[in-house]
């Protein structure tokens, strides 16, 4: 009689195959072994011995093989085994043997995000895991600085602690483990490409050891954040003034950017003009209308407004209106600036800038 054993180790498939002939006698078998894995997409062949069979075995006699295969497809698998042997009488018969088991992430994943990435990494194996390695990938645009606790490497003034970390512990069925990541964008002033649906932040790369010393590794899928609610322009300040007198005219430079895959413009600018004179805090001196040529995709252009105070105190510099003359569309409340002017015998003023939701007009 023949069987066949496995052990199997599902991360790295892992199997010990043994044939054991049970009887009295030893007999010519010409005995071979074919083994490999089924799961819902493919079939992968792991071990075929037909060409150099077992020609005869001893009684009580076995033959072991191993096999290894590296699991990449989660959910159910089947191990199929199937002996091929002659019996006492020539009679060629076969022995086929099933294991089934399923896959799963040794590790599970979870992020929240708002201003900062957290991480949560929970065991879900039957045995502790020793993490050495945990790194948050960041995509283009983000740069990513891992959060620590004051007391988390007591020793991190040693030379040697740069070197040599020690591994995280994960206990067996369910520990956990959180980590701490905060993103900034990265952009150093160009404006980021225009994303439909999902913001891409990066996804973490996961080393582990088990208790054995056997390796593992993960890598997550992409993690996204919350859709980020891109304008087709956005308008800022660039420079303003340290210094604004009553009745005296000043300069606000600002900086206008394309954050659209295609070129827009030309442009003009404008400062809304709905208030009375007698109501008008800040007015514009020169031209009431600039020109601006087109602007590249993700490109930005500077240009300076000329403006005069004409009452103290605390004023916003509101209705900065741009107007693309190619698609006619107007965008409005890009930009409000908040000034504190002074008369010529006052302190200088303070100025604060906000930043307001576009609205686009058709």
């Amino acid at each position: 009689m023949f069987t066949v054993e496995s052990v199997v180790n599902v991360r790295t498939l892992e199997c010990l195959l043994s044939i054991d002939y049970e009887a009295s006698v030893s007999v010519r078998t010409k005995a071979s072994l074919v083994a490999e894995i089924q799961t819902e997409r493919q079939r992968i062949l792991l071990l075929d011995t037909s060409k150099s069979p077992v020609e005869s075995i001893r009684a009580g006699g076995r033959y072991d093989f191993i096999v290894e295969h590296d699991v990449k497809e989660l959910g159910a698998h089947t191990l199929v085994c199937t002996a091929l042997y002659s019996d006492n009488d020539g009679e060629r018969k076969y022995l086929p043997q099933y294991f089934k088991f399923m896959v799963a992430n040794p590790l599970s994943v979870r992020t929240k995000e708002t201003t900062f990435l957290e991480a949560s990494i929970e065991n879900h194996t039957k045995s502790n895991l020793y993490m050495d390695q945990v790194d948050f990938e960041p995509a283009q645009h983000w740069n990513a600085t891992v959060l620590r606790g004051v007391d988390q490497h007591p020793d991190s003034k040693q030379p040697m602690s740069d070197v040599f970390k020690p591994p995280i512990l994960l206990r067996s069925g369910g520990g956990i483990h959180n980590f701490l990541y905060q993103l900034k964008l990265s952009s150093d002033g160009i404006p980021l490409p225009k994303v439909e649906g999902s913001n891409v932040l990066g996804k973490l790369q996961i080393t582990w050891l088990t208790n054995l010393g056997e390796p593992g590794r993960l890598q997550t899928q992409q993690i996204l954040g919350s859709p980020i609610a891109h304008k087709d322009i956005e308008l800022r300040a660039v420079e303003v003034p340290s210094v604004i007198m009553l009745e005296k005219p000043f300069v606000v430079r600002l900086n206008l950017a394309n954050q659209t895959d295609r070129v827009l413009g030309p442009f003009e600018v404008w400062v809304s003009q709905s208030d009375s004179l007698d109501e008008k805090a800040i007015m514009v001196n020169g031209l009431l209308t600039m020109q601006l040529a087109q602007v590249e995709a993700f490109s930005s252009s500077e240009f300076e407004l000329n403006l005069i105070a004409v009452k103290h105190g605390v004023q916003r510099i509101t209705g900065i209106t741009v107007f693309d003359t190619r698609e006619k569309k107007t965008h409005d409340s890009l930009l409000e600036l908040e000034i504190d002017n002074a008369k010529q015998s006052d302190r200088p003023f303070h100025y604060i800038l906000h930043e307001r939701a576009a609205q686009t007009q058709l």
